[in-house]
């Protein structure tokens, strides 16, 4: 084709290609303007955004400024109703120690001679049993921990023969205040004594070895070298009766409690003393009280030695005497007397009780609950027992 030719088709292509160009040009018209029409979009969007975020955090910057006056306002109320509490507490202690304390029995030195003569008199006989109870310890069925509350040492007991279920909690070896707590579930979820109710003693205790049986407080009280034990009535808070224990030049009757010179115990027989004298001073004694009088019924020498002893208590009549080591250990029954002679020693189980912090420093068995609450190193304990028949041991 010559160059003429060529020249003539020049016109005739450029026509569609100049259409396509249009229509390119249209085609990337549209285009750019959906994307400024989306981009204006985002751009309101955004703005929008942007407005509701700032008025979403001024709102919630309102609301922790109003948070927190309100915190420092209930701080404020908080700290009032602790400083009028502080100030409730130190108004009843002080009506407390206005009300006179009721007048200390006088005792009667020659019925208590008379007392005393009939019950040695009657001393390491068999024992009448008063109820049909032959049961004896088995085994520990199961412990729980409570918690860890006051002193290394001290008492937490319920009320032995009566149905409450108050929680009596002695602090110390050496105290007048009882703290009462109204069930086990507040004893064992508040910490605080304020949430407790208070008991002032006209006297201080010693030892631990103190019991709530029946609606009263027996409880221990020193006068130079001699011992009293004193019944105080719970509901009226006054003293019923008091009577200095009959038994000369006492000592400790526990070797790994000095403390605790009388342990007034409770079972199915009523009450009970555990003492030791220097008459007899390796052995611990035993007595058998009348609740309502103290007088003692009857005396009893048992076998059991003081040394590393550190608790004891009776179940139907049988005293049971808990051993340790002075480096603490895994405390045991290890002695067992039958005040009526049905259970022989060698035939008594050998109780251990599972190894946890250090000593006993009181142990109180519920004869209606028929498990032990004790004291261990400032942590209060429940041994569950099991029990058998004494023929079946």
């Amino acid at each position: 084709m010559g160059p003429w030719r060529c020249l003539l088709l020049l016109p005739l292509l450029a026509v569609p290609l100049r259409a396509q160009q249009q229509q390119f040009m249209e085609y990337v018209e549209r285009r750019l303007t959906l994307l400024e029409e989306r981009i204006s979009q985002w751009h309101d969007q955004s703005s929008r955004y942007s407005t509701e975020l700032r008025d979403f955090k001024n709102q919630v910057l309102g609301m922790l400024e109003a948070a927190e006056k309100e915190r420092e306002a209930m701080r404020t109320e908080a700290e009032s109703a602790a400083v009028r509490v502080d100030r409730l507490e130190r108004e009843v202690d002080y009506l407390e120690t206005q009300n006179p304390a009721p007048p200390c029995v006088e005792v009667d030195e020659t019925l208590m001679d008379k007392q005393v003569a009939t019950a040695k008199q009657r001393k390491n006989e068999k024992y009448t049993k008063l109820t049909d109870c032959s049961d004896t310890i088995a085994s520990v069925r199961a412990m729980k921990i409570l918690k860890r509350f006051g002193s290394t040492s001290g008492l937490w007991t319920k009320d032995a023969a009566g149905n409450s279920e108050k929680i009596y909690v002695f602090d110390g070896t050496a105290n007048d205040t009882v703290y009462v707590f109204p069930r086990m579930r507040e004893f064992t979820l508040f910490s605080a004594t304020r949430k407790a109710a208070r008991i002032k003693l006209p006297y201080p205790w010693v030892g631990t070895g103190h019991l709530v049986y029946d609606g009263h407080l027996y409880y221990i009280r020193q006068q130079g070298l001699s011992f009293q034990v004193i019944k105080f009535n719970l509901a009226n808070k006054t003293v019923v009766d008091s009577s200095v224990f009959p038994a000369e030049e006492q000592i400790p009757v526990f070797g790994l409690s000095p403390f605790t010179y009388i342990e007034v115990a409770a079972d199915e027989e009523g009450l009970w003393a555990i003492y030791a004298t220097k008459e007899d001073e390796k052995n611990i004694c035993l007595a058998k009280l009348d609740p309502g009088s103290l007088d003692i019924e009857q005396m009893w020498d048992t076998p059991c030695p003081r040394e590393n002893a550190e608790g004891a208590f009776v179940v139907c009549g049988a005293l049971h005497v808990v051993y340790n080591t002075r480096l603490p250990s895994r405390s045991r029954v290890q002695c067992v007397f039958d005040v009526s002679g049905t259970l022989a020693p060698e035939d008594a189980s050998l109780v251990y009780f599972p190894k946890r912090y250090g000593s006993h420093s009181s142990m109180k068995y519920s004869p209606r609950e028929r498990q032990v609450y004790a004291w261990d190193d400032g942590y209060q304990i429940i041994y569950r027992m099991e029990m058998k028949k004494k023929m079946e041991v």
